[in-house]
């Protein structure tokens, strides 16, 4: 099972990033093969994804997630998958986001992939494309800041 890690520097304080993070249904903006992602309750999402060619569509529960520090989920049906993004505060104005990404290969192509790190410049690329989001706008959609233990 591919264990994916990658962070990034954002210049925006961490309740902004935070509160970005938690609206889901943002995420096909900066994040490359993320069709869509529907909001179900507060603690699930459905997702629909076509990387490299093969789509997928998955429901995700939210099983862990406090206010400005973490975000942490697991496939609830389909393709083993589950990570934790945290949250750190280095300045007033600048947040650290980590990403742990784990999940499971299926075809041919996944697995060539996660050799090679086609998964870890894909996180990297969708972390460079939020930080450049969030930065421009400055503010935040949205949030949602319910604590999930």
């Amino acid at each position: 099972m591919p264990t994916i890690e990658q962070s990034i520097d954002v210049d925006v304080p961490v309740t902004t990033v935070y509160n970005q993070w938690t609206q889901f249904e943002s995420f096909p903006q900066f994040m490359g093969g993320v069709e869509s992602i529907t909001q179900i309750g507060d603690t699930l999402t459905h997702w629909r994804t076509k990387i490299g060619g093969v789509e997928r569509e998955f429901d995700a529960e939210i099983t862990e997630q406090h206010p400005d520090e973490r975000v942490a989920w697991k496939s609830i049906d389909g393709k083993t998958h589950a990570g934790v993004v945290t949250f750190h505060r280095l300045s007033d104005t600048t947040t650290r986001i980590m990403v742990q990404i784990d999940w499971e290969t299926e075809s041919l192509v996944e697995k060539v992939g996660a050799v090679v790190g086609v998964d870890d410049a894909q996180v990297k690329g969708d972390l460079k494309r939020f930080k450049e989001f969030i930065e421009a706008r400055g503010t935040e959609t949205g949030a949602w800041r319910g604590d999930v233990s």
